[in-house]
């Protein structure tokens, strides 16, 4: 990936390790102070990334297993506001 490369969620959906999905997520990650429905539209594709990562990457299954669980929690927990 060039250095100018704007990062982008197609590109989280073709990572196939654990690692690749760490370092791709992590320039995805939004800013902390950012609306709740980004982040949690955020965390909750995060855990979709880190669960199919678990299917491909089967070195590490349960620590993928771990992260899904971990971003969709965090996305969960996240509650918005009805208009």
């Amino acid at each position: 990936m060039s250095a100018v490369e704007v990062m982008t969620w197609g590109r989280a959906e073709q990572v196939k390790t654990l690692s690749e999905a760490h370092d791709v997520l992590s320039k995805l990650l939004p800013n902390p102070k950012s609306k709740p429905e980004v982040l949690k539209d955020y965390y909750l594709r995060s855990a979709a990334i880190y669960a199919r990562v678990a299917e491909t990457d089967r070195s590490h299954h349960h620590e993928a297993i771990y992260w899904a669980n971990r971003e969709r929690e965090k996305g969960e927990a996240i509650k918005l506001r009805k208009s």
